[in-house]
């Protein structure tokens, strides 16, 4: 929260131009993406932000604004609370103006992180298993240590040091531009970038990309105020913000001209893409603007355009490859996930290979249902959502009953996991959770929850992150609800109610 009044918008490119960033920053390349360019039939360039020394552009913002300190305020040291990227950028910065820095990072930041952020020389303080919980503990540092805050997002110097990037585009390509995307998570970079591209080039059209679960600024502009969600996915942790900044709304609201939301699944792809140009694995919130323009593109069927996409950042765990790799043939819908019904009777599985044809098959779960019907759980390669939608009405013709699930997120992290078994479990309800991925949270859940309530599944996935899904199936009584709803308020894990899934209702139920 800003504690000054807003800039004028006029006032942002005299910032811009004047911010100091390359003491520590570098001027990050402009680069085609030559096999992205040409499957999407547009000029896709990549302003390479993962290529800075922490592997981000925040060093850019977190600098200009501690270089502007007076030396006296600088000389009582800074504090920040993050869980990665902007703690690496306030690190630095510190190290190279040789003043002391606390970064407060939840409990839950991978081992990685913090090394990362130690071995600058900061102090490192652990504490709550969110950003939110974080940020709280280091006000209270800064209170009682009397230490400058250094925001990630919501401040006028550090708005204007991500600026910068918006500077070096328009220089490196003076050849029109139709779209630069930008990935949004409190607001400071498409701040920064549309308070100088739009003063310079205002037909440019600017465009914010957000996770569908995390969609803070998309849900604002819309409302026309600032709106807080109660949670947020994490995956894109980078971007992971309930509720966007003061000063990055006011000029999100001005300045950006549309958002675009993507999936899990579109974010892991846009890194397989990436990786296939460049040899470089971006993380979930770094692909996102990458993301944003291919689903862009795909809407408006847009070809011949000459589309930007930061590439915000480079900093991924090594463990999260995997659910990554899983994850990207999704994103590109190269594969499908189906639930076909099948009669069950001799001959039919026969009649539904034979009328699937020569497909490559991925995935493949059954097990006997009841006495009349089968339910197959199946993964099949496919070029693009067109084939998926004709293999789904060929089944259908013939008699298949097809539902097709590729889009839906706890059969693709949980129920293909564990088809196999049913159970007839009087007054279940079926909740996706995510808890922060650190000993003692199942028990936190465990003494949260009432001793009488009986656990009836339980499927535990780890994404390589900071937090893991996790599947519970829960048998609460209908008097009870009120209790229960009580009950996940006061865990405070992130949830969804998956009791209506049609996965859950044709695989487990």
């Amino acid at each position: 929260m800003l504690p000054s009044p807003a800039v004028k918008r006029s006032d942002y490119l005299e910032r811009i131009l004047k911010a100091r960033v390359y003491d520590v920053a570098h001027e990050s390349p402009l680069e085609l993406a030559p096999a992205l360019s040409k499957r999407l039939r547009n000029r896709l360039l990549l302003k390479r932000e993962d290529l800075q020394p922490v592997f981000s552009f925040k060093l850019r913002g977190a600098y200009n604004k501690m270089a502007g300190l007076p030396r006296k305020r600088l000389a009582k040291g800074v504090i920040a609370a993050s869980a990665g990227n902007h703690a690496q950028g306030v690190a630095l910065a510190a190290q190279r103006l040789s003043c002391r820095a606390v970064i407060v990072m939840p409990v839950t930041t991978p081992r990685i992180k913090v090394d990362a952020v130690a071995a600058r020389g900061a102090e490192v303080v652990l504490r709550g298993d969110s950003y939110d919980e974080a940020y709280a503990h280091a006000m209270r540092l800064k209170r009682r240590r009397g230490l400058v805050l250094v925001h990630p997002y919501d401040d006028p110097e550090v708005i204007a040091g991500q600026g910068t990037i918006g500077v070096e585009i328009l220089r490196q390509h003076a050849q029109p531009i139709d779209a630069i995307f930008v990935p949004v998570g409190g607001g400071g970079l498409i701040s920064g970038i549309a308070a100088y591209v739009k003063r310079v080039r205002p037909q440019v059209r600017i465009v914010g990309v957000e996770p569908t679960d995390a969609d803070a600024m998309a849900r604002s502009l819309k409302a026309g105020r600032r709106v807080k969600l109660d949670q947020v996915g994490l995956f894109a942790d980078g971007v992971a913000v309930k509720e966007v900044g003061r000063e990055t709304f006011r000029l999100c609201r001005r300045l950006v001209d549309e958002m675009v939301l993507v999936d899990t699944d579109e974010m892991c792809a846009a890194i397989k893409d990436v990786f296939e140009d460049t040899r470089v694995v971006l993380e979930p919130a770094g692909a996102l603007a990458v993301a944003g323009a291919k689903r862009w593109v795909e809407r408006r069927g847009a070809r011949g355009k000459t589309l930007v996409a930061i590439a915000s950042g480079a900093n991924t765990n090594f463990d999260r490859l995997r659910f990554i790799a899983e994850e990207a043939e999704l994103g590109e819908h190269r594969e499908a996930v189906l639930a076909v019904t099948i009669p069950e009777r001799p001959g039919s599985f026969k009649k539904f290979c034979a009328t699937l044809g020569a497909k490559s098959i991925s995935e493949f779960n059954y097990r006997i249902g009841d006495s009349k019907n089968a339910h197959i759980f199946v993964g099949i390669e496919v070029a693009n959502r067109n084939e998926t939608a004709r293999i789904v009405r060929n089944l259908d013709r013939h008699g298949l009953r097809t539902l097709d699930l590729s889009d839906n997120g706890m059969a693709k992290e949980h129920v293909r996991h564990m088809v196999g078994g049913r159970a007839r479990a009087k007054n279940e309800l079926l909740y996706r959770f995510e808890f922060p991925e650190r000993p003692g949270a199942l028990m936190k859940f465990l003494t949260a929850m009432r001793g009488d309530w009986n656990i009836s599944l339980f499927h535990y996935r780890n994404h390589g992150a900071d937090t893991s899904s996790v599947l519970v199936g829960m048998q609460v009584p209908a008097r009870e609800m009120g209790e229960f709803r009580r009950f996940l308020a006061k865990l405070g894990y992130p949830f969804a109610d998956e009791s209506r899934n049609p996965a859950y209702r044709l695989f487990l139920a």
